[in-house]
């Protein structure tokens, strides 16, 4: 299977998608602010349609509230900022300061990050206090984030997992952008006797470990690594010497396969950094690493789960949960164009579409805007042509969710298919029908993307401290 890329599709023919897409959101974030108990927790997933909880982390509290301020800077109404701003500051802070998770990246950048972003395009007033407060909050949430650090042999690192010291996780490179926007705001995580420590050094050498020990290039490092791109979702280092063990999964099927939200996260994680290392300056990067160097490493990643994405998802640009699911098997000989989420066999990931989505965005305008070459250009228009293929399939039924008495926005979301989480409707052989929090959010801001690209607004970043303009966009 593979995606059958649309060449010609462009962000213009996107937007009235877009648009629809952000109608719908409203009345979906004006009913979850009506119905839900903040005393409860995090929404996180859909049960029949309805959000509910999961006590694990709550690690998608930002998403609800992020949301919110996503849909102001698409349309405009004054209502979801107002929601968005009172909800962060209201719920927000115990994430700023959460020193058991590696989610900052998720929870703080999407509440706190956003109203600075918003300050800085002009899109809302400034107002010094307020300034002040996001900036302290992105501050402290970026230095708690980096004091999860766990060195390994070869002097580098890893911000490391819920799960403890030994394990790296594959989604923390979509949260490293909480280090990126601290470092931006000029802050150091202080350590023992004033030690004055690094948030660019600690990014680049959680990107330079995570690149090297969760990303697969079918070099024969084991005896299933066969092809360039495969994901493991969770690395196992002892930290006693610091030596690397062995791959595992939380959430996917195996450590020697691919959870495609997994491989959603590394795209899109990489994809971002890349573009946030390339705006520095040579200098930022002494002594600990070499720009170049830097940039050829997440490069090399974000290329190869780029391609595995590509050639792993079914033609309409939707992936099933995980790569190596054991009845996979029976999809591909059925050979469904595309892929029906309401098949028998293995559920689809709609999140893991709409993280990868962005993330094949953001590659592909990286490479065309700073790879001065003709291959380069012409990868990077396949991977911008890739995201508007998943992002049409996205705002089309069967995945947007256009029944108002649903409170999820895209449909066909997975959380946790080893544990049994997802809701699975009578008669159903397998969990479809439901949303998430974090494909929810995603969707949002992919739209937002493209209809910005479509109006010639700034280019969409977390880490830009002043008020772009257009011509910045690549």
């Amino acid at each position: 299977m593979a995606i059958s890329i649309s060449k010609t599709l462009t962000a213009a023919e996107l937007v009235p998608k877009a648009k629809g897409l952000f109608q719908l959101s409203a009345e979906k974030i004006r009913s979850l602010e009506k119905s839900w108990d903040t005393s409860k927790g995090a929404p996180v997933f859909t049960v029949r349609g309805q959000y509910t909880t999961r006590g694990w982390t709550e690690w998608t509290q930002g998403f609800q509230f992020g949301s919110a301020l996503l849909q102001f800077d698409a349309t405009g109404e004054k209502e979801f900022l107002e929601l968005g701003r009172a909800k962060t500051l209201q719920h927000m802070a115990a994430h700023v300061s959460h020193m058991g998770v590696h989610d900052h990246g998720f929870n703080n950048i999407s509440t706190y990050g956003n109203l600075w972003r918003l300050m800085n395009e002009e899109k809302i007033p400034e107002s010094t206090d307020r300034r002040a407060t996001y900036e302290l909050a992105l501050k402290v949430s970026g230095a708690v984030q980096a004091a999860r650090w766990t060195r390994i042999f070869n002097g580098d690192g890893f911000i490391y997992s819920f799960n403890g010291p030994h394990s790296l996780f594959i989604d923390t490179m979509r949260s490293l952008r909480s280090l990126a926007v601290a470092h931006q705001l000029g802050h150091v995580l202080m350590g023992e006797k004033d030690q004055r420590i690094s948030l660019l050094e600690r990014l680049v050498q959680h990107a330079r470990t995570t690149a090297e020990y969760c990303i697969y290039y079918g070099t024969k490092r084991d005896a299933y690594d066969s092809s360039s791109g495969r994901t493991a979702h969770e690395s196992i280092f002892n930290i006693n010497d610091g030596s690397y063990r062995c791959p595992n999964s939380q959430q996917g099927y195996s450590g020697f396969t691919t959870w495609t939200r997994g491989l959603a996260w590394a795209i899109l994680g990489f994809a971002e950094e890349l573009e946030f290392l390339s705006s520095l300056p040579a200098q930022a990067f002494e002594p600990f690493a070499e720009k170049e160097e830097a940039i050829r490493v997440l490069r090399r990643a974000a290329g190869a789960t780029a391609f595995f994405y590509i050639e792993h998802a079914w033609p309409c640009g939707i992936p099933i949960w995980d790569t190596g699911a054991p009845n996979s098997y029976q999809l591909q000989e059925s050979g469904a164009k595309p892929i029906d989420p309401f098949n028998e066999w293995e559920p689809v990931d709609s999140s893991a579409a709409t993280i990868a989505a962005q993330g094949l965005l953001r590659l592909g305008n990286f490479m065309i805007g700073a790879v001065k070459s003709s291959d380069a250009g012409t990868t990077g228009q396949a991977f911008r042509q890739a995201a508007f293929t998943i992002a049409n399939t996205l705002f089309s039924e069967p995945y947007i969710s256009s029944d108002p008495t649903h409170q999820g926005l895209i449909l066909h979301s997975v959380y946790h298919r080893p544990n049994g989480w997802d809701f699975m409707p009578s008669g159903q052989k397998v969990p479809n029908g439901e949303s998430s929090m974090w494909g929810d959010y995603h969707a949002r801001e992919l739209a937002l993307m493209i209809l910005r690209e479509a109006r010639g607004d700034a280019y969409y970043t977390c880490w830009r401290a002043t008020n772009p303009k257009a011509s910045d966009q690549q």
